[in-house]
């Protein structure tokens, strides 16, 4: 957990986290930006946080974290390769131990499941670029704009820990929300 944090881009290889910060610098030196992807895990979440319909803990989270600026999409464990998958083949099965496995993220039905609960998130590139761009002005008439100023090259050093205190606030709220009414923590 401290070398993530004290990883200028949060990441948890050193390797990566250089050849991601020159497509970064890369991308900075032709007046572009670049988007990525933040993977955040809670763990010791207790199982039977949130509701199986209309409070799913997935849904919850998943809106939180889509109000953040700039993130564009969400999934929870193995999220979108699920869909290539078997049904044998994606359900987290279990024996005398527990959970066989994890891609579920920690969440079934809407409900947590006490496995670390894994999301992801995509945000898309910062679109204030120094690169000249076609726009339209309020009449309808095609325009160039440039804009000029700073501009970052990447969102994801910022947005990491805004997407994990939404996740850690939901899940707070559905810790109070169990406990007000008088389920087990």
């Amino acid at each position: 957990r401290e070398e993530i944090i004290n990883d200028r881009l949060w990441c948890p290889d050193k390797k990566i986290s250089g050849q991601m910060a020159q497509e970064i610098l890369d991308a900075k030196s032709r007046g572009e930006s670049v988007g990525g992807i933040v993977e955040i895990v809670a763990k010791n979440i207790p199982a039977g946080l949130g509701e199986p319909v209309f409070d799913k803990l997935e849904a919850d989270i998943g809106k939180g974290l889509l109000s953040i600026g700039a993130v564009k999409g969400v999934e929870f464990g193995e999220g979108f390769a699920l869909s290539s998958l078997l049904g044998s083949e994606s359900n987290d099965q279990m024996n005398s131990k527990g959970f066989m496995t994890n891609r579920a993220g920690g969440i079934i039905g809407g409900i947590s499941n006490g496995e670390d609960i894994v999301v992801r998130v995509a945000v898309k590139p910062i679109p204030s670029i120094s690169k000249k761009q076609k726009t339209v002005d309020l009449e309808g008439n095609e325009k160039s704009i440039e804009i000029g100023g700073r501009h970052d090259p990447c969102a994801i050093p910022r947005i990491n820990p805004v997407c994990e205190a939404m996740v850690a606030v939901t899940l707070l709220d559905h810790l109070l929300l169990q406990k007000s009414i008088g389920g087990p923590l």
